[in-house]
């Protein structure tokens, strides 16, 4: 049915790692001054963000390159004390579960180079995980970022019970189990029981982050106060996220701490959701452009007889002219929130497909559209946006065959629709969108009342979407690989990104509470970690 499938191409694989451009960004010498706050004991609160999650893993180099780590690095030369990280064993990354490494927490990925000119080749590094979750490590720890955990999960007791792992869905994180300091205890507890003077708390992003990295497969919980009853990809009610990130900061500022707090940006702006074209399909060869022309146009005639609107776009034929560039085709999707036009598809088709081949049709197609991206121009300023983002995982899919289903309408994405998990729909992005905003009107206004730092990563996300940053002889953007900002799972910052992000911290500190501290130098850090790392 296609041609060639080497048209998956990314759609954000554009160099832009070095730029001979220099900005304001300075990191030259300041003078140094704690200002009003006291550093002595800085502990981090917050996901796996705060922890150093990197190329998706948590492993000990992506640990001592943590927005956090270089926070405290920085403090240290303004009176801050010792950071206590809880390093994994190695830089493999993945977690032992009694001795089994346990498939649910990988090893780090890394770029093996590119199967041809724009397709990368990541894969998984070699060799077993060494960090068992049950060996259990002693101390009081700084950092207590987790990966995984959500608003609400820093307040449950119990969150690092060994029992809680085997319980089904686990009640606890795997991560807290190794150093949370009793199995009853909480993360706010052992944060309090340090009697930090300063802290960082970012949280909030994994509150959508499932809802938004698996397509949309789980609930919108907006309106269920009970998060007990919640799955690990529901979007947290934003009341829900209210009460728990007021008493966070409510407990964290009882003895007079001060700190540092970030809002989030919005979850589809990561690399993760804008790597991959809408429409990366190529022009498709006639015959099988005009069949699927007059089944789509037939499905726009029935969705327009019930005032709905078209559903499927016009595809383009390649013209077997090798030097014609013809216009790419969108992907083929199942949106839900579609009404199911099965029948009446099945009914329209019968005289032309038969009664068996029709109803095939109109089960396949009774939710499919076509993926769409429609936004403002300078020519149309008004228009209302309608965006579609397939994530980054669902490249690997496109024009592969699914089994069981007969040709010609088993190519995925192209005649076979791209499943539910595969895309992120507009809709979904509406609902991520609303609980955003309501998590950063939160987070904005606990800073205000508190007189907390705060750092705009929304606006940070922004600006690396739109043209990107320049420090010194670097340009960083928010382009997969080559934008220097994100790893390679493309949700996580790269250790350059991590710098840049603890700059960002370091500024809205100094802003708050008139300290001068030395920012550090992001060309220092590495846009990747190779294979190979001791």
């Amino acid at each position: 049915m296609i041609k060639n499938f080497k048209w998956l191409l990314l759609a954000s694989l554009s160099l832009s790692i070095a730029c001979s451009d220099d900005d304001s960004d300075s990191t030259g010498q300041v003078p140094v001054s704690p200002g009003s706050a006291d550093f002595s004991k800085y502990i981090a609160l917050g996901d796996s963000f705060a922890a150093g999650y990197s190329d998706n893993a948590l492993f000990k180099k992506g640990q001592e390159n943590a927005y956090t780590t270089i926070l405290a690095q920085q403090f240290q030369l303004v009176g801050g004390g010792a950071f206590a990280v809880p390093y994994m064993n190695d830089n493999i990354g993945g977690l032992l579960f009694g001795g089994t490494p346990n498939p649910s927490f990988g090893p780090r990925i890394y770029l093996q180079g590119f199967l041809n000119a724009s397709t990368p080749n990541v894969q998984p590094v070699t060799g077993p995980p060494t960090t068992e979750v049950f060996s259990h490590l002693t101390g009081s720890f700084n950092n207590l970022g987790l990966p995984g955990a959500k608003s609400y999960h820093l307040l449950i007791p119990g969150y690092g019970n060994p029992a809680g792992l085997a319980t089904n869905p686990p009640t606890s994180n795997p991560y807290f189990v190794r150093f949370a300091s009793a199995p009853g205890t909480s993360v706010i507890a052992d944060a309090v029981a340090q009697s930090p003077t300063f802290f960082s708390l970012w949280i909030g992003g994994n509150d959508v982050l499932g809802y938004a990295s698996s397509g949309g497969v789980g609930v919108n919980q907006t309106g269920n106060l009970n998060p007990a009853t919640y799955g690990s990809n529901d979007i947290t009610d934003p009341t829900v996220f209210e009460n728990a990130y007021n008493n966070l900061v409510n407990t964290l500022t009882a003895n007079g701490a001060k700190g540092v707090v970030a809002n989030l940006p919005y979850i589809n702006t990561l690399p993760y959701f804008t790597t991959v074209p809408y429409n990366p399909v190529p022009a498709l060869p006639p015959a099988n452009a005009a069949q699927l022309n007059q089944i789509f146009g037939a499905i726009n005639q029935i969705a327009a007889a019930g005032n709905m609107p078209a559903r499927f776009s016009v595809l383009t034929a390649d013209d077997g002219n090798p030097a014609t560039v013809e216009a790419t085709n969108p992907l083929l999707i199942i949106d839900e929130t579609l009404q199911n036009l099965a029948t009446p598809i099945a009914s329209a088709l019968t005289p032309v497909l038969g009664a068996q081949t029709a109803t095939f049709v109109g089960n396949l197609y009774g939710r499919a559209r076509h993926a769409k991206k429609v936004v403002p121009t300078p020519q149309n300023p008004d228009v209302v946006p309608f965006v579609d983002y397939v994530l980054l995982p669902t490249r690997a899919l496109i024009g592969t065959i699914q089994a069981g289903v007969p040709a010609p309408f088993n190519t995925v994405g192209v005649t076979y629709p791209l499943q539910d998990g595969a895309v992120l729909t507009n809709a979904e992005v509406a609902e991520v969108r609303t609980a955003t905003d309501a998590y950063n009107t939160t987070i904005q206004n606990a800073a205000s009342t508190k007189g907390l730092a705060l750092v705009d990563t929304k606006a940070i996300m922004t600006q690396l979407l739109n043209g990107g940053i320049r420090f010194g002889n670097y340009h960083m953007t928010a382009s997969y690989i080559t934008g220097g900002t994100f790893s390679l799972d493309g949700i996580h910052p790269s250790a350059r990104g991590y710098a840049y992000l603890a700059n960002q911290f370091l500024k809205a500190i100094g802003a708050t509470y008139g300290s001068s501290i030395p920012e550090v130098n992001p060309g220092n850090y590495q846009i990747q970690y190779p294979q190979s790392l001791n």
